[in-house]
């Protein structure tokens, strides 16, 4: 005689089977539900890889971040791109459960197609310092690591995502997201982080994915990144690293608000003397227009070349930003200043040599970001597709694993 636990699962299983309607998650169910009456012999399986759980997911509201050119994070730029009361959110789950808790309840959100900002992968083939060994470590070493881990999980801006490694907990991956007001605003901008075996009384290794390009005098088309935090360029005193007071999501937010600013000309050392002066800031002009094209192609770039594991977040971001990132390139080819396009709208003065060719080379990548986001748009309907029913799957074979196991009991 089937009891009444079972048919309570069972009708659990059937509320998911609405939800899901695909049918190789119904084929999975039945044969669930036959394994569960023994009309199926159930057969011996086992779990591939480890389970973790690394870190507690964080609850409560996050604070926020105040960083300000006269801070440690200062990497020498005059420029006013300063990041202030950064907010911070926390992931929301991606679950079939939770998307039916939110359609139920009517939120708004599409929880499943949500990106964590911060999770534990375990492939990092592609990691620019996967061929360097961590060397001989010590539990210092590991716990300075764990902490950072608890720091960027809970205190992360919602424009940061970051990726770290069961397996190599010395490495560590994050993509940035350009500030808005600036030659960068809606650019996705990757760093490949390592903490040698020095660490903490050292800074971390920082690479940047530059496809080859210079948009920024910090960011070397080598990769180097060059930041007085990161003891890569001179500074004094706490503009230095510190091993008791600095920290690496300190260098995110600092790569974030201080070197992707809104005049990186002024970031040149050379350049900062110049600053609020005529000669100055027409130069500065002329480099936003040059970094915003640079900008343009390194989108190409991450279109065509997304990171491992942040397959999804290319597609989602560039999915969303689509309109914003065309309407702007519309706007800067009008004669609009780069990084105005939503503040005051200024125009450059008509018969500028410099704005002829920017508006030439715009022109050209326009049309190249047009066609790589419209094939993007089919790409983020896949993953979205392939995010639920992976999603509903999980979730129909936990319901129904835990029917198996009441049923046993």
């Amino acid at each position: 005689m089937v009891s009444r636990s079972h048919w309570t699962g069972l009708a659990r299983i059937t509320r998911l089977l609405i939800v899901g309607v695909w049918s190789r998650i119904s084929r999975m169910v039945l044969n669930k539900v036959l394994k569960l009456f023994c009309l199926v012999k159930k057969k011996d399986t086992k779990k591939k890889g480890k389970s973790i759980n690394p870190l507690c997911k964080a609850s409560a509201p996050h604070p926020t971040v105040n960083v300000t050119n006269n801070s440690i994070l200062d990497p020498v730029s005059t420029g006013t791109g300063t990041v202030q009361l950064v907010q911070k959110h926390v992931p929301e789950c991606s679950s079939v459960i939770s998307s039916m808790t939110m359609r139920e309840y009517g939120s708004e959100s599409d929880g499943y197609n949500l990106f964590n900002q911060f999770d534990v992968v375990q492939d990092f083939s592609d990691h620019y310092y996967a061929s360097h060994s961590p060397g001989k470590t010590s539990k210092d070493w590991a716990k300075a690591i764990q902490n950072e881990w608890k720091l960027l999980q809970k205190d992360l801006p919602e424009s940061i995502y970051v990726r770290v490694y069961e397996d190599r907990i010395d490495l560590l991956r994050a993509a940035i997201v350009g500030p808005a007001g600036t030659p960068y605003h809606d650019g996705l901008f990757f760093f490949d982080v390592r903490f040698p075996s020095e660490y903490p009384q050292c800074p971390p290794k920082v690479h940047y994915h530059s496809g080859g390009l210079r948009l920024n005098p910090n960011l070397y088309e080598s990769g180097k990144v060059c930041l007085s935090l990161l003891n890569t360029w001179w500074g004094t005193g706490c503009e230095k690293w510190g091993k008791s007071k600095s920290t690496t999501l300190q260098v995110l937010v600092s790569i974030q608000g201080l070197v992707l600013n809104d005049k990186p000309y002024f970031n040149e050392p050379g350049n900062k003397n110049s600053a609020n002066t005529a000669p100055g800031e027409k130069n500065s002009l002329a480099y936003n227009q040059t970094a915003f094209i640079l900008s343009c192609r390194t989108m190409l770039y991450s279109l065509r070349n997304p990171p491992k594991h942040f397959e999804c977040l290319v597609a989602r971001h560039f999915h969303e930003r689509e309109r914003v990132i065309l309407d702007a390139c519309s706007a800067y080819i009008s004669g609009t200043v780069v990084g105005s396009s939503s503040g005051d709208g200024t125009k450059y003065p008509r018969n500028n040599r410099t704005f002829a060719d920017f508006k030439k080379s715009l022109e050209k990548y326009t049309e190249l970001l047009r066609k790589d986001l419209a094939t993007n748009h089919t790409r983020f309907l896949k993953v979205t597709r392939d995010s639920i029913a992976s999603d509903e799957i999980a979730a129909v074979s936990s319901a129904a694993d835990e029917i198996a196991v009441s049923a046993c009991g």
